[in-house]
């Protein structure tokens, strides 16, 4: 009894009949219409998280990652192409979702605080996860799907992410959180004296 190939490439099959879409394949499409459109929503989102924050130096992070999701979106582009599909988003609940936290935490925080460079940061890497969660997952698909030249591409944007996350990492540490720490310790310690 011969058994299905599930890896097979999706296109023709060399006589011009178009083979079926495997369930795999239709779930990678599905997957790539999904991060499509999470990347156009965070290019906006980046936008406003970069008018929003205190120092320079996250202002300079989100302005290199808007142009870097710019890129990320123009990537995708070619991986719909190699597979013979228009490039189209698919609605997005879990980046909607983060962008609303994110304006959310916008709003809460105090204009010009380093707390509130703090919290972006956090807002930022956890849409940072999402990306690199989905890309992670993505490369596995396409290499199983035996779309190599698909699978480096999304590889090398799920490479650009985990250095985006390292980066944010780095901001936080070397001194936005101790910044934000600080700025209630005036206040602290004139209540302590009274």
């Amino acid at each position: 009894m011969p058994t299905k190939n599930t890896a097979k490439s999706n296109g023709s099959n060399g006589a011009g009949t178009p083979k079926k879409e495997t369930m795999l394949f239709k779930f990678f499409h599905d997957q790539l219409k999904d991060v499509y459109y999470a990347e156009q929503q965070l290019v906006k989102a980046l936008e406003e998280m970069k008018k929003a924050c205190t120092t320079e130096e996250l202002e300079d992070a989100f302005d290199n990652h808007c142009t870097q999701t710019s890129k990320h979106i123009s990537r995708l582009e070619k991986v719909f192409a190699m597979i013979g599909k228009t490039p189209e988003g698919k609605k997005c609940e879990a980046m909607d979702g983060l962008i609303k936290e994110a304006n959310s935490i916008i709003k809460e925080t105090k204009q010009g605080s380093m707390t509130r460079d703090a919290a972006l940061i956090i807002a930022a890497q956890k849409a940072e996860h999402y990306e690199i969660a989905t890309y992670g997952g993505l490369v596995q698909l396409a290499m199983t799907l035996g779309k190599q030249n698909a699978a480096t591409l999304l590889d090398k944007t799920l490479q650009e992410e985990e250095d985006t996350d390292r980066l944010l990492t780095d901001i936080a540490e070397q001194h936005i959180n101790l910044d934000a720490e600080a700025e209630d310790a005036p206040q602290e310690m004139e209540e302590a004296e009274v």
